[in-house]
């Protein structure tokens, strides 16, 4: 029977990524992308997610829309793919709560990246409870707006790429 892989094993295992794909009709990616036949996307690797949020520092914020727009400049393209690039930034977090319990004071400050228009995400570890109490405490005010928490004027925080 095999071990379970860590978090930072999963986060490590690039599997092929990043991969480059150009669009071959208008019909082939989902068109909220913003894409175009001959346009091109990247699926980046999760490693790759994990370098941007890293980068995040104390004071500073960023969205999966900003992570999306570095990778797209990054590689040259219209777009990143926004599953992929959640998905792994859910990923880092993981990993870095994984770093957090084993001792490590050095992580990926996660909780700094927001979902669009300044959402906080359910997904990451502990939910939103963890994500807002975190923030809070870096001295952002974290506010209800319907189902939502959203960090406010986050706007005047975002890293500058």
């Amino acid at each position: 029977m095999s071990k379970k892989k860590s978090w930072r094993e999963k986060l490590t295992e690039n599997k092929g990524l990043p991969k480059v794909i150009q669009c071959e009709n208008k019909d082939e990616y989902h068109p909220r992308w913003g894409l175009k036949a001959g346009d091109k996307f990247v699926i980046p690797a999760p490693t790759e997610v994990d370098e941007i949020m890293k980068k995040v520092e104390k004071g500073k914020l960023i969205t999966i829309d900003e992570i999306r727009r570095i990778l797209a400049k990054k590689h040259k393209t219209t777009s990143a793919c926004p599953m992929t690039t959640g998905i792994f930034a859910w990923l880092a977090a993981n990993a870095a709560e994984e770093e957090r319990e084993q001792g490590n004071e050095n992580i990926t400050p996660y909780w700094r990246t927001l979902k669009t228009k300044g959402e906080l995400n359910p997904k990451y570890p502990g939910g939103v409870e963890a994500q807002k109490k975190y923030l809070e405490s870096e001295g952002y005010k974290v506010i209800q707006k319907g189902k939502k928490w959203i960090v406010e004027n986050y706007e005047k925080f975002l890293m500058k790429p």
